[in-house]
């Protein structure tokens, strides 16, 4: 094999490497707000329990006051009573009296049922909280994870970049040019070996001229079909009836 084919193939594995880290590391940002949203829709159904456990709070407590008010008519009114000497304004307060102590029973009503949705709400806001808090855990561990296989991602892509770099300031300038646009056409297999004949790239039967040369081993070749560097090696060898004509 050609030294330059080797320093070539050195070269793709390489760049190999680069692409494969290039696609995880553009992976990271949709994996981070998954788990971030993961964090968040259970957080977020937490919050809402929560406002609604305060809700149905504010309003048992609106209904006290409401209460309490009711009662303070009601001793007003007994007192308004007791100074009447008139049979009918007697009967007028006790009908008011009475209406103000049915008032109460209603609201009284609307009390029980409050607090029977309080006590709900408060066990759910319980199973929320605790769910919410479990979510977070969890994400905040596997986003410190995915934080550091970044991190170690990063590092490795800049270690092979670098490597990348020197390797490439030993190839003749114009052959790596070209390697360059092959890489950037065709994708991560730009130096491919010849098996039965047949370019390990596009696949397709090559020259006899071109076979030959390859084989030969002198100068490096290029699939006339895709443009791909060519390279031989002898297990590489032929089925009898697949040399090209």
């Amino acid at each position: 094999m050609l030294a330059i084919i080797e320093q070539l193939l050195v070269l793709q594995d390489r760049d190999r490497r680069l692409l494969r880290l290039k696609a995880e590391l553009d992976t990271i940002p949709g994996q981070r707000s998954a788990l971030q949203t993961k964090a968040e829709k259970t957080q977020a159904v937490f919050e809402e329990v929560k406002k609604l456990s305060t809700h149905i709070e504010s309003d048992r407590r609106r209904l006290e006051l409401e209460v309490e008010t009711l009662r303070q008519r009601i001793a007003k009114l007994q007192i308004e009573q007791q100074g009447t000497r008139s049979n009918d304004q007697y009967k007028a307060f006790q009908h008011q009296i009475e209406t103000t102590e049915g008032d109460i029973r209603k609201l009284e009503d609307q009390q029980l049922g409050l607090m029977e949705q309080g006590e709900v709400a408060a066990r759910d806001l319980q199973a929320a909280a605790k769910i919410a808090a479990a979510q977070k855990a969890e994400s905040d561990a596997a986003l410190a994870d995915l934080a550091a296989r970044e991190a170690n991602m990063r590092r490795e892509r800049d270690e092979v970049g670098a490597d990348r770099a020197k390797l490439g300031a030993d190839i003749d300038p114009t052959l790596l040019a070209r390697y360059d646009r092959i890489l950037k056409n065709r994708g991560e297999s730009v130096v491919v070996g010849v098996t039965n004949t047949v370019c390990g790239g596009c696949h397709m039967k090559l020259p006899m001229q071109t076979f030959l040369e390859t084989k030969a081993q002198i100068n490096v070749t290029y699939c006339p079909n895709c443009g791909r560097i060519l390279y031989f090696t002898a297990d590489m060898q032929p089925r009898p009836g697949d040399i090209p004509e």
